[in-house]
């Protein structure tokens, strides 16, 4: 029952986190439009599913730390799958930058909200990556 309290509590944390995060991504939208300054709105837009990923995981990474092993990082798992969702996740980041160009294939990862969705999985390798010896 315990265990169960603890899951339901922190999905609840969570829920609250994406409830106000989103509320704050519209409030940023609103601002930019008005003022044309897009860039607080599309880090926000970057950031926050990492930190959301990175909260999925952390109740299981916690659960780890207090068995008081020795820590490395798996570098296969973090190159592999780490790199290439923080590299989609930080599109749009990189086409308001122009540091790549307006190409179709890159239109379509920011229609389907791939990007977010990379984010997530981007926080959460990040802490999946941490393992013990």
């Amino acid at each position: 029952m315990r265990k169960f309290l603890w899951y339901f509590v922190w999905t609840v944390v969570i829920g609250f986190i994406y409830y106000a995060g989103s509320r704050y991504e519209l409030y940023l939208l609103n601002k930019a439009q008005m003022n044309y300054n897009f860039w607080p709105q599309v880090i926000f837009a970057t950031l926050f599913p990492i930190l959301i990923g990175i909260l999925l995981r952390l109740p299981k990474l916690l659960k780890e730390i207090k068995q008081e092993k020795t820590w490395s990082v798996n570098w296969m798992k973090l190159l592999a799958v780490g790199i290439p969702t923080l590299y989609v996740s930080f599109i749009p980041v990189l086409l308001l930058s122009n540091l790549i160009m307006y190409i179709p294939f890159v239109m379509d990862i920011i229609h389907l909200d791939l990007s977010t969705l990379a984010g997530l999985v981007f926080g959460y390798v990040l802490l999946d990556s941490l393992k013990e010896d």
